[in-house]
């Protein structure tokens, strides 16, 4: 699934910057807060894919 690769990698690219952060490099902060934002919204993404995975796979039956 594409959005989970991708969702992978900016978690990937956010670690430097997260020790950095620690460190007190105030513009490592400001990045960090910014992709996890994106980090956030992505992780979204995912959770609409997969329901929309799971409803296509098992149709609910109809009711009488």
């Amino acid at each position: 699934m594409e959005e989970y690769l991708k969702l992978k990698q900016l978690v990937a690219e956010i670690e430097e910057d997260v020790y950095k952060a620690q460190g007190g490099n105030k513009a490592a902060g400001t990045r960090v807060r910014k992709i996890m934002q994106d980090i956030k919204n992505m992780a979204q993404d995912v959770r609409k894919k997969i329901l929309d995975l799971r409803s296509t796979e098992n149709p609910t039956p109809p009711q009488s």
